[in-house]
């Protein structure tokens, strides 16, 4: 075997059903005593629960969370921390909470926790992209990582089917793209391995029992598992194009992550057969690309970005910002055949035969 290197986040992690009871708990061992509740203005109910099992440590509810981390909400919500005095936040729901919290801790250091409710994976990730004049752009850095994660099963049950499958298929991609970074190593490709498995598994029998405890655990499960992904290695095509589609054209991040993960790794797999030979196992197939396709077609997704809001005029401008400047990834990427890859996005025109 050859020599790695192997770095873990450091964030502690309560799984299970209920532990979202525990939040009170969580927050008195970090010491907190005035912590402000993040959401997105739909989950202000959620929040307000949150709130509940904090007690008398909670001091407000701020409710602008929005996808890509806008500059400007950061400093909406950094205002709401400084009036009411808050020395913790609690992120409660998605990858647009999540980041919001991650934002707020950037410019302050103050403490994080995480609850999940959709399987994102942006809470066990050094990773924060911000949008600012339509420009989304990414850095690394550990003072971002929340200090508790609080997986809750009960908080994903009732999560819609078409969001589940898209938040789900985001979640694979990290494990994806984790499976041939330049930096990944055994035991990633282990977790990667699993949590595609997992989430596979799950969403095969979600349309059915979408209520499902088991169900739902393995789908948060695997989830969590493609995040630790996600945070110990470096990403390629598939999420910087993602980013640069985000940031240009305000598109929803799970269903451009859902759309564009079948080209990209259709693009790559020739020059990573021990990835794709991963993802045949995990998925139980000899064609993971076509595998992916179909479960998406299975789970009524959407297909094309062209269905999500991406104009055909921009396809140009993504394929420029992409390939500006260089980043990881195991097949050169040049212009022409980018700008393939995003028109057959675009069209929605399914993968090659292979």
């Amino acid at each position: 075997m050859d020599s790695f290197v192997y770095q873990a986040q450091a964030a502690r992690v309560l799984f299970g059903a209920g532990t979202g009871a525990r939040l009170g708990e969580e927050a008195q061992r970090l010491g907190l005593t005035r912590v402000l509740v993040l959401c997105t203005p739909g989950r202000t109910e959620l929040a307000e629960r949150a709130a509940q099992w904090l007690g008398s440590r909670a001091v407000g509810v701020f409710d602008g969370a929005t996808m890509h981390t806008p500059v400007a909400v950061t400093e909406r919500a950094l205002a709401a921390v400084k009036s009411l005095g808050a020395d913790g936040v609690v992120s409660i729901g998605g990858g647009s909470t999540t980041g919001l919290g991650k934002a707020i801790a950037l410019r302050t250091d103050l403490p994080q926790i995480a609850m999940p409710t959709t399987y994102a994976g942006s809470e066990m990730t050094p990773i924060l992209g911000e949008t600012r004049d339509g420009v989304k752009t990414t850095q690394r850095t550990a003072k971002v990582l929340p200090e508790v994660v609080i997986y809750d099963v009960e908080l994903t049950r009732s999560l819609p089917v078409p969001l589940s499958a898209l938040s789900a298929f985001n979640a694979i991609a990290h494990a994806v793209e984790a499976l041939y970074a330049p930096d990944t190593n055994p035991i990633v490709s282990l977790m990667a391995q699993e949590g595609v498995r997992s989430i596979v598994k799950a969403l095969g029998r979600i349309a059915a029992t979408p209520h499902d405890l088991g169900v739902r655990a393995d789908l948060l499960y695997g989830a969590w598992l493609c995040s630790c992904c996600l945070g110990a290695t470096t990403m390629g095509l598939h999420h910087k194009l993602c980013h640069t589609l985000g940031g240009l054209f305000d598109l929803p991040h799970a269903e451009t992550h859902t759309i564009v993960l079948p080209y990209v790794l259709e693009f790559n797999a020739r020059t990573v057969p021990d990835a794709v030979a991963r993802l045949a196992r995990a998925m139980e197939t000899d064609d993971p690309v076509r595998a992916l396709i179909d479960l998406e077609r299975s789970l009524h997704v959407p297909m094309a970005l062209r269905d999500v809001g991406m104009p055909n005029d921009g396809i140009a401008r993504a394929v420029a910002q992409a390939t500006a400047n260089p980043y990881a990834n195991p097949r050169e990427v040049d212009a022409g055949a980018l700008t393939e890859l995003v028109e057959r996005a675009w069209r929605g025109a399914g993968a090659r035969a292979h």
